[in-house]
Formats: structure tokens, sequence, C-alpha cells
């Protein structure tokens, strides 16, 4: 994806020096009064988060401060770049929209808490006259509707899921006796769920189970639990579950890489001769090594520096007057979608050396 910008320069304020977390990037906000009310020559962008405690999400965070900093040393041009860690509150998370517009940034991108609030923050960013970008959390088709000038970059969540059980199912076809440790002809689970009623945890959850069973395997679901994207829950529910299956569990799905890293850490703390087959999504740097390291079978590539370039591109044509259909590959006027891909020890060199 390249972006198209202007070879005008804008002069504007220093932006923050170096990367800087949520609060340090808020505090930002409320003392570089120079960067705020009306306009200037400068491209200001507002990121709130839902948390940066998700690795996925701040991965995100840092490929946009990157992309920013190309953008311009590239071009000459001035863009300052907020970030805002919502830390999971709904409330907070309007507020920094709301000190965002405050403080005059151009384009607004959400990744939004609960999702069940885009259109407020879209009313809101309408009323002001800022493009709003979401992104990896996908409001509903309503909301984006809204304005002209809402987007959603981000995923097909089912996509992803029938990549994972794709995952599965060649384990299962390449070595049978391996994975079905009962003998039984039948795949025994267990299932680490994102946030509940979570688009992607409800897709990730139906579609992975389904790409297996079509390809002919028939399971077993011994337990399933909301772990809410979060290491420290699912090596609490995996911990739960090895004491109460043991060694019935064959595999193990994770809605996101961070779940499947804590199912690890559960294993690690209790050692035994044989783990569960393994898989996650998102191919986090963390996740990448525990497939290197043959702990993790597999995830599923989220191209989160792909989302970010396309945050950037919109946020540049929309501020240079540009149409964004000529940044971006829109679809439907308004969303950008990048595709999923599956990350195995085959493929790993590829996303590692990325």
């Amino acid at each position: 994806m390249r972006r198209k910008t202007k070879s005008c320069c804008f002069p504007s304020c220093r932006p923050p020096a170096g990367r800087l977390g949520g609060a340090a990037l808020l505090a930002a906000l409320l003392v570089l009064s120079g960067c705020g009310g009306g306009k200037d020559n400068s491209l200001r962008i507002g990121a709130a988060l839902y948390t940066q405690d998700d690795t996925f999400i701040s991965a995100v965070a840092q490929d946009l401060e990157g992309l920013v900093r190309e953008a311009e040393s590239g071009t000459g041009n001035k863009i300052t770049l907020f970030i805002a860690d919502g830390k999971s509150s709904q409330s907070t998370q309007m507020d920094q929209v709301d000190r965002f517009l405050a403080r005059g940034c151009d384009v607004l991108c959400v990744n939004l808490v609960d999702r069940t609030a885009a259109a407020v923050i879209a009313d809101k960013a309408a009323a002001e006259g800022v493009p709003l970008v979401f992104f990896n959390r996908q409001p509903v088709a309503e909301d984006i509707q809204r304005w002209d000038r809402i987007y959603y970059v981000g995923a097909d969540a089912r996509e992803s899921g029938e990549l994972q059980g794709k995952l599965v199912l060649d384990a299962w076809r390449t070595d049978r006796t391996a994975l079905d440790r009962s003998g039984d002809g039948v795949l025994q689970y267990v299932m680490l769920e994102g946030e509940p009623g979570h688009q992607d945890s409800l897709l990730r959850t139906e579609y992975s189970i389904k790409a297996v069973t079509d390809g002919g395997v028939e399971v077993e679901k011994l337990a399933n639990e909301t772990a809410n994207w979060n290491r420290a829950q699912a090596a609490a529910r995996t911990a739960q579950w090895l004491e109460e299956f043991g060694d019935g569990i064959e595999v193990i799905f994770a809605n996101n890489d961070d779940m499947a890293l804590g199912a690890i850490d559960a294993l690690a703390d209790t050692p035994r001769e044989r783990w569960p087959l393994i898989v996650g999504v998102d191919a986090t740097a963390p996740a990448l090594e525990a497939v290197a390291a043959g702990q993790l079978y597999g995830t599923v590539h989220n191209d989160g520096r792909g989302q970010a370039e396309a945050m950037l591109d919109l946020a540049l044509a929309l501020w240079n007057g540009e149409d964004p259909a000529q940044a971006v590959e829109l679809s439907a006027g308004h969303y950008v979608w990048l595709p999923y891909r599956p990350v195995t020890m085959e493929n790993l060199k590829e996303f590692q050396e990325k």
C-alpha cells in the first residue's frame, strides 16, 4: 500500500520525541497548547486505543508512530500523532476523543473499547467535521454509514477463524496418530475466547471449529471460557482445564496469541511429556518466538502494519483534499480490508524477517 502525499511542507510545532506511553501522550495533549484549537499547517492525528496492554494493538500503535516519522522525513510534511490508552474503559476513551477534538485534531483513529459506542463517537466527529477511522474493532454497518467521512480499517474475523481451523485440520491429516491421543477418531478441544459478544471472538470461535468439521473431522468440546484476550486470564483458565482433563485435551484454540501464550505459560508450569496442539491468531512477535520454540503449532497473521499504513494513507489523503479511494483500496466506499495469512514453522522465517 503506497502513500500518496503532496510535496507541500507543513510547518508546525514539534511532536513528542520518541515512543511515549498512553498517559505520557495524553499529558502532552495538555501542555502542547500550540497544537490545539483551530487550524494551522500541520496534520494532527488522534489515535485512541482500547488498551495498550493488548500486544497486537500496542504493535499497531508502534507501527503507526514509525510510519508517521517516515512520512515526515520522506516528504517534509509535518505530522503530529497523539496516542491515548483507553485502559479498557469506554468512558475514559470518550473523554480522550473529546480532548482530541477540543485540541484541533484533524483526523481521529479509534480502536473501540465498546463497539456500541461507535454512534456517539461518529456523531461527535461529524459535528466537528473531523474524519474518523475506526480500526481493528468493527462497528455495525449503520454506524459506519452515519457520515460519508467515516471509515473502517481491519480484517475479516471469519477468515481468521477459518485459517486457524485449517491449521488444525492440516495437522490432523498430516499425523492423525500424534494428534488423536485417545485413538477414538474424535478431536477433543478447549476454546479460549476473547470478550463476550465481541464480533472477532464470536466469529473466530465459530469458524475455526467449522473449518475442522467441514474437513470431515468429528470434534468434542471439553470446555470453553472467556479470557478477554488476556494472557494471565488464559493461563488461569488453562491451568483449571489441565487439572480437570489432563492429557485428554488434544487441541487448545485461542482467539488471539496473547491467550495462546497464556495456555503455554500454564503448560510450562505443569511439566508433562506431551503438550496439546495450540493455535492462536495475530502473529505477534512473542507468538512467532513460541512457534520457533515448538510450543505454538501455528497462528494467523493479522496485518497490523498494514492497518497502520491504511490509517495514515487515509489521513494524508483526507488532509490533502484527495480522494481516499486513490490512496487505499476501499470496499463499499468505507472499508479497508487486510488479508489474514496462516503461519507455521514452515513459513515462519518470512514473518520473522518482517
